[in-house]
């Protein structure tokens, strides 16, 4: 009998407020309290289709930007109990696009994740398994890689910088490994190591899901800053600590006191976001794509 999975973990794992408030938001329709979360940000929701998936996006960018902080969404709803799938991974609370609209930067993009606010009806290769198992896949990075080429040639800014909360964490360090272009990385609660994650919680594995850890050397260069909760019981701040000795010398961890897995971190954001990055002073490669 296989165990359980991180996702179903993720939810026994949930503080009860926040499950409260997920539950509450059930009641409501997420995209509407989506685009009410995005208009604080004058951020616009739009549609692009990248490889299988059409993927939902928030944009507030003009052309040329110095910088376009991009901010990728968590793992979602993958799960409505600890044995039945969703069938619909979007999340109800969104902490990606929250910390999108708490942040000032002038050039803002928010990647939804496959699936995610998207309807199904529009999304036919859409499955459980990218939600779950496949949630890291190579199609899926594949996919949320493109979506970010068709922004950049779009907006061409000068630079980007990643954000991304805690299944977007991972994301965001496989896209940089791959990526020329990246000037920095921001992980919030961030999975980096889903193998050493769902070993420490004896939950199954995701085999056919590529690991951030893995490529913690090849983004060694770029200027990066984890925010890792010390009440963090879903991903524990071990996790962040081995993958930024693995990312040394550019990455740096911050433990927040107080802050769980799903706590107030919009709240925080704005003054984590003037945390400095270290090797910022130092230059970068300049690659283009």
């Amino acid at each position: 009998m296989r165990s359980p999975s991180f996702s179903r973990l993720l939810h026994r794992y949930l503080p009860l407020a926040g499950l409260a408030a997920a539950l509450a938001g059930c009641a409501g329709d997420p995209l509407q309290h989506a685009d009410a979360v995005a208009s604080r940000a004058a951020l616009q929701r739009q549609e692009v289709s990248a490889g299988p998936f059409v993927l939902t996006t928030y944009v507030q960018a003009r052309p040329h930007a110095a910088v376009l902080r991009v901010y990728i969404e968590g793992d979602g709803r993958a799960w409505l109990s600890r044995t039945q799938v969703s069938p619909d991974p979007t999340p109800h609370e969104a902490m990606g696009l929250q910390l999108a609209a708490s942040d000032d930067q002038a050039a803002l993009l928010y990647l939804a994740r496959p699936c995610q606010f998207t309807p199904m009806a529009r999304n036919p290769a859409c499955r459980p398994a990218y939600w779950t198992d496949l949630r890291y896949a190579p199609e899926v990075i594949d996919a949320m890689d493109a979506a970010l080429s068709q922004y950049v040639a779009r907006l061409r800014p000068a630079r980007l910088e990643l954000v991304g909360y805690s299944g977007g964490g991972a994301i965001a360090v496989l896209l940089a490994a791959r990526r020329h272009d990246v000037a920095a990385i921001r992980t919030v609660a961030g999975n980096l190591d889903h193998v050493a994650v769902n070993r420490w919680h004896q939950v199954s594995q995701m085999p056919r899901s590529l690991n951030p850890f893995d490529v913690a050397p090849q983004v060694a260069h770029i200027p990066q800053r984890h925010f890792s909760g010390a009440d963090d019981r879903v991903v524990p701040t071990a996790i962040a600590r081995d993958f930024v000795a693995q990312a040394a010398p550019c990455a740096a961890l911050q433990v927040v006191p107080g802050m769980g897995h799903e706590s107030d971190w919009q709240a925080l954001w704005p003054s984590l976001l003037r945390a400095p990055l270290p090797c910022a002073g130092a230059k970068t490669p300049g690659r283009q794509r």
